[in-house]
């Protein structure tokens, strides 16, 4: 078993985490937390210096379709059927959801 972190440690992370925890939680995630950040440093310790840097776990990627453009709907059509459209400036005018 790997030493634990101290419960102001764990108290900390819980602040910066937004959690609320009980007495027994902080008394079983420090060292949980503690064994996590043991197994990260036996990770970085192995050698990869052989190993080519990937951008994705597969070689091949699936094929994208080309970008081609196709007729759309006019704007005046589109503002048609919103509730409250600003035709004047071809925009829709939508309810604030950040205040």
């Amino acid at each position: 078993m790997s030493k634990s972190l101290t419960i102001d440690e764990v108290e900390r992370i819980a602040e910066l985490a937004r959690l609320d925890l009980t007495d027994e939680e902080k008394a079983l995630f420090s060292i949980q937390l503690a064994e996590i950040l043991l197994y990260a440093k036996k990770i970085q310790k192995v050698n990869t210096n052989e190993v080519p840097p990937t951008a994705h776990a597969l070689e091949s990627q699936p094929a994208l379709r080309s970008d081609t453009t196709k007729p759309s709907l006019k704007r005046l059509q589109v503002l048609a059927n919103a509730p409250e459209p600003a035709s004047d400036t071809g925009l829709f005018k939508v309810p604030r959801v950040i205040s």
